[in-house]
């Protein structure tokens, strides 16, 4: 009995102190390992490592159907009827940040007013990466859900509705706006730390510039609906104080992560083997190593075949299998024993010998004795069991993820020479001082009133994309950078050198001329060489420029009589919805609405996404 009283008596205690500090309770009652208020600058970090343009899949699968559109690459399989299938869309990209920074507006609304003003800017951030990713998946598949999409942790909805491309245009520009205001005119003392900002190390002038460029990458996409809201768009960007990208240090480049990570994609990218399966076309390795354009030797691998390489066939008197394009190259002599011995690199030299392209003919595999040097080369260039040396160039993959080991290329029996994969944080490309400079090149040529010529913003552009190719290649660590190997006493190392720049821009294909239809031309085709490492981008311009066009003087585009133009698709294939989804109603209505079927075919060509609409053909050039 006197036990229980004890237990009662305590239990009492225990209680009325329980309500004497009930206003404790929650604290009382927390899990200590949880959180429970979200840090608007960890939010802001974690937003940044997943900013995606492209993930794995689409590069796996979608980039080579896209560089096959726009005859920037080859198929192992050559060009067949497989071009007009079309690609799948894999999901939104801007969901994975936006969802980041819904939850910085969610903390900021139930924080007092002063503290809230402190995030204005770590907000602005995020909203200009949704923009860029949101353009990117406005560009797939037209309608997307934004304004309602990844809100339903806060009481949203779980099935949010498909905001039309023109409206997100609108509601993109203005928190481009919005965002510059923040980041210029901030209301009040910013908590925007640099060690959190891989981007810009906390500079709010360089995000400023970003979401004033970023302006730019819209107005041009607005062309075919509405020019003269882009010239707007285009003018009112020049004259804004905040300034646009302007030089190396105002690029968006940067790498997420220095170290391995829990995910390593943010580090590294990815580890796995991409666009295995597809070579640049001859057209685009042809006129690049004409005109001595260094950025062949940063998109593109040398083929295998160094002078040690060429002296191994002659020496084993297989000379009949080294292909044609490549012995064209090589100056060489031949003994009285009938021996060949490989001499110098005839033509432009190393390395531009080292960089060959692949015919865009229809089912030009099938034709073995006209096309066997391109695509019999497994058997044709194959020394033994062990070793085949690839003729033909391959997209450089350590521009597009790392932790990727390079096995250079000897001769049986002498030493591996291989590098290391580890240690080599990728770092990624997005908006820079090039990309800005060709979109006002064009804007001007289209009618905007600019305070430059057009060839001033022309010959910018090309120059920066070859420096920021440059720079790109030498921090992702890509073969034959800055080293010959010790291998070759003919190899030569890749990275950029004095003067090379100088000797580009003297060729008349990178000069404009003054004559508008011819210089557009020009200014569209740079930027589908300077798009090389965002396909979804290259196709952007294509689609809106038509671009290469038949006939043309410059870079021409191959017809095929077997596949016509309107069979070769303008946007991504979509599946049929579950009537089980959630969003199956939603679904069917924005596919309605945007006059889009089911399905891959012509369908994909005729079938227009909003922005696409009036855009020429492909093939067709620009429209002025």
């Amino acid at each position: 009995m006197k036990a229980y009283k004890v237990i009662l008596s305590v239990g009492v205690i225990i209680l009325l102190s329980l309500v004497g500090c009930r206003d404790n309770f929650a604290e009382l009652n927390q899990d200590p390992s949880s959180v429970t208020e979200a840090n608007v600058s960890y939010l802001f970090s974690q937003g940044i490592l997943e900013f995606e343009p492209s993930g794995y899949t689409y590069w796996f699968y979608n980039a080579a159907e896209i560089y096959q559109w726009i005859q920037t690459g080859v198929p192992s399989g050559s060009v067949t009827t497989d071009i007009t299938n079309g690609a799948s869309f894999q999901g939104l990209r801007s969901i994975d940040v936006l969802k980041y920074a819904n939850e910085i507006k969610y903390a900021r609304s139930t924080m007092k007013e002063e503290d809230k003003a402190q995030y204005e800017q770590c907000a602005a951030a995020l909203d200009i990466l949704c923009v860029y990713l949101g353009l990117y998946d406005t560009d797939f598949v037209g309608d997307i859900p934004h304004t309602e999409a990844a809100q339903a942790i806060h009481g949203g909805t779980l099935t949010p509705k498909y905001d039309t491309v023109n409206d997100l245009y609108t509601l993109w520009l203005n928190s481009l706006d919005q965002a510059i205001k923040a980041f210029t005119s901030p209301t009040s003392k910013q908590v925007f730390i640099a060690v959190q900002d891989p981007i810009y190390n906390g500079d709010a002038a360089k995000w400023a510039k970003l979401a004033n460029s970023l302006k730019l990458k819209l107005a041009v996409r607005l062309i075919s609906q509405d020019k003269g809201k882009a010239l707007k768009i285009a003018e009112e960007v020049i004259a804004a104080s905040c300034g646009v990208l302007d030089g190396a240090g105002d690029d968006f480049i940067f790498n997420k992560a220095v170290k391995n990570t829990e995910n390593d994609d943010y580090a590294y990218h990815w580890q796995n083997g991409i666009l295995n399966n597809v070579s640049p076309s001859q057209n685009v390795i042809d006129f690049m190593v004409k005109n001595r354009d260094p950025r062949v030797r940063f998109i593109f691998f040398k083929n295998s075949w160094n002078s040690r390489i060429v002296d191994l066939f002659f020496e084993a008197k297989k000379q009949n299998q080294i292909p044609k394009y490549i012995m064209d190259n090589i100056d060489y002599e031949v003994g009285a024993d009938g021996m060949y011995k490989f001499k110098a690199w005839k033509g432009a030299g190393e390395p531009w010998v080292r960089y060959y392209g692949v015919p865009l003919d229809y089912d030009a595999a099938k034709e073995t004795a006209k096309f066997g040097d391109w695509f019999n080369w497994g058997e044709k260039c194959k020394y033994d069991d062990k070793h085949t040396y690839r003729p033909i160039s391959q997209f450089m993959s350590e521009m597009i993820y790392g932790r990727k080991d390079f096995t250079y290329p000897t001769r049986p029996n002498d030493p591996v020479i291989q590098t290391n994969k580890e240690g080599r944080p990728w770092y990624g490309m997005y908006m820079t001082t090039g990309e800005v400079n060709l979109y006002l090149a064009e804007l001007k040529l289209l009618g905007a009133n600019l305070p430059k010529m057009a060839s001033d913003y022309f010959d910018k552009a090309v120059r920066a994309s070859v420096a920021e190719y440059d720079y790109v290649a030498g921090k992702n660590k890509i073969p034959y950078y800055d080293t010959n190997y010790g291998y070759d006493p003919n190899e030569k190392p890749i990275k950029l050198m004095d003067g090379e720049i100088d000797i580009l821009m003297g060729h008349t294909d990178y000069k404009l001329t003054g004559n508008t239809v011819d210089d557009l031309e020009k200014v569209y085709l740079q930027q589908l060489f300077h798009f090389y490492l965002s396909p979804i981008d290259q196709y952007a311009t294509a689609r809106r420029s038509g671009i290469p066009k038949f006939n043309s003087a410059l870079f021409p585009r191959k017809a095929y009589t077997q596949i016509p133009v309107t069979s070769i698709p303008r946007r991504m294939a979509l599946s049929a919805p579950s009537p089980t989804d959630l969003m199956y109603n939603i679904l069917v209505e924005a596919y309605k609405r945007q006059g889009f079927s089911i399905g891959s075919g012509p369908i994909l060509n005729s079938e227009r996404i909003w922005q696409d609409k009036n855009a020429p053909q492909w093939g067709e050039g620009p429209k002025l």
